[in-house]
């Protein structure tokens, strides 16, 4: 049942109307637009019908025969459909329904700027903390190795390390240890 409604219910008038647009046949054209109108209406219809209808015996099968009375060219189910139904009340309704999208629009366009202003933020304070979490945790990594451990680690195997590598401390925490040795060095030799 899938495969024959795919077939027959989107296929083949995908491939007519790609023919109409290609012959630039203005009657073919109208002819599958309102066929295509007709059925995202069905399709949507079919959503919840679905639902409370999936019991009923051959409802399947009715819809197989729905959508080849839509595409026959003899009963021309999706033109009489749209004349009858779908035109005039899309007709009468238009002026609501083109409101109703322009602010669903304005209201879909505000919540993704307030959204994506709440997701830079996140990501960015989260970055900022992650960054912050990751120098410290680094430079007490950094400061737990021995000069030994950086050689071993680089596959030196000479217990003297390279002038390439160099173990930095931030600058707030380097002045107070040199100026603790400093006056240190100065406190004692003026004993």
């Amino acid at each position: 049942l899938f495969f024959s409604r795919l077939i027959f219910g989107t296929l083949y008038p995908a491939y007519y109307s790609y023919k109409a647009v290609k012959s630039k046949d203005i009657k073919e054209y109208v002819k599958w637009m309102m066929y295509w109108i007709i059925f995202a209406l069905f399709m949507t219809a079919e959503t919840f019908t679905d639902i409370f209808l999936c019991w009923f015996p051959f409802y399947y099968e009715l819809k197989i025969a729905f959508v080849a009375w839509l595409l026959s060219p003899y009963t021309k189910g999706s033109s009489l459909l749209y004349r009858k139904f779908v035109h005039p009340t899309l007709s009468s309704k238009e002026k609501e329904i083109d409101d109703c999208l322009v602010q669903a629009k304005d209201r879909s366009y505000d919540a993704l700027v307030h959204f994506g202003k709440r997701g830079l933020n996140v990501a960015a304070t989260a970055a900022v903390m992650a960054a912050s979490k990751g120098q410290g945790a680094l430079s007490e990594r950094l400061r737990s190795f021995s000069m030994q451990d950086l050689s071993t680690i680089r596959g030196d195997s000479s217990s003297t390390v390279p002038p390439s590598v160099t173990v930095r401390t931030s600058s707030k925490q380097s002045q107070p240890k040199t100026s603790r040795s400093a006056s240190e060095g100065t406190g004692s030799s003026g004993k």
